[in-house]
């Protein structure tokens, strides 16, 4: 029988976590050459590459992505039966883990799983970020319970899981309320040349702005794109330009971030979905998910 060695996986699992062998070292207290040899040891035993290097930081491949959260679960259970041994009481409460895309807007992540938090629900919610492609390939792998994403499961995908359409809305444009004064009377008109913070080019959302200004024949002036809508937003928040979030959630961007709206739109919809392996959802936390994003 082939065994996993266990020590590699904690190297790894701490290395992981920290982002860096430099700082795994300097928690472990083990030389920086030693870490690397373990780690290395550990993806020729898997015959999977863990890591991508980036300067001094570690990113996760997919592979080391799945061998992560099994890490978690494994080193996780070790602490559980050391608190066991030693008569601290554990709670061990049943989980929902749930993949995230990472173009999903935090707040409507929020609104749609805190129902699951709040009460006596009874559930521990474990919640993985990742591009929408290797969440999938974490579903078929039996890995997360359901995915929270921007865009359906593509026609044709060889994965067996079911597209459920959970909020759809209009999309509201935001600044600081200094500049929606000035930007709020002529809407859209007076973006023309106004500065904005946008998405990056390769999501859902700016294909369907750029068709929305085109048709209107509004330039704005792009100062800023990316990729996570938090960062956006707090750009924003500081007078760098519009910004757009969904009118599904407008009263809470306005409130945490500081700004007003200056107009919205219902042509540019953003839709999203929740992606679970069946098709009609028997789980009481997913049933409770859909009803609160209906209701």
């Amino acid at each position: 029988m082939e065994w996993l060695n266990y020590n590699h996986l904690y190297y790894f699992w701490v290395s992981a976590r920290e982002g860096s062998i430099v700082k795994s070292s300097s928690k472990l207290f083990v030389s920086q050459p030693t870490i690397s040899a373990q780690i290395k040891s550990l993806e020729e035993s898997l015959k999977e590459k863990l890591f991508n290097r980036v300067g001094r930081r570690l990113e996760l491949t997919e592979a080391g992505h799945i061998a992560l959260r099994y890490a978690d679960e494994i080193f996780g259970l070790g602490k559980e039966m050391r608190d066991t041994l030693k008569g601290i009481p554990t709670s061990k409460l049943p989980s929902l883990t749930v993949g995230i895309s990472d173009i999903m807007p935090k707040m409507v992540v929020h609104r749609l799983l805190r129902p699951l938090l709040e009460g006596q629900s009874g559930i521990r919610l474990i919640c993985h970020e990742d591009k929408t492609e290797a969440l999938i390939a974490n579903l078929a792998a039996q890995k997360f319970d359901i995915l929270l994403t921007d865009s359906p499961l593509p026609a044709g995908s060889n994965v067996k899981a079911f597209n459920h359409l959970i909020c759809e809305s209009g999309i509201t444009f935001f600044a600081i309320k200094e500049q929606a004064l000035k930007l709020k009377k002529d809407f859209p008109n007076s973006l023309n040349g106004a500065p904005c913070l946008f998405p990056t080019e390769n999501t859902t959302l700016r294909l369907s702005l750029n068709q929305w200004f085109e048709e209107k024949s509004i330039k704005p002036n792009i100062v800023g794109e990316f990729e996570d809508s938090a960062l956006m937003k707090v750009f924003g928040q500081n007078g760098a330009g519009v910004f757009t979030g969904p009118t599904y959630v407008e009263k809470e961007i306005c409130k945490q971030y500081s700004v007003v709206p200056l107009g919205k739109t219902e042509n540019i919809r953003e839709r999203f979905f929740l992606i679970s392996p069946e098709r009609k959802v028997k789980q009481a936390s997913v049933m409770q998910i859909l009803a609160a994003a209906k209701n």
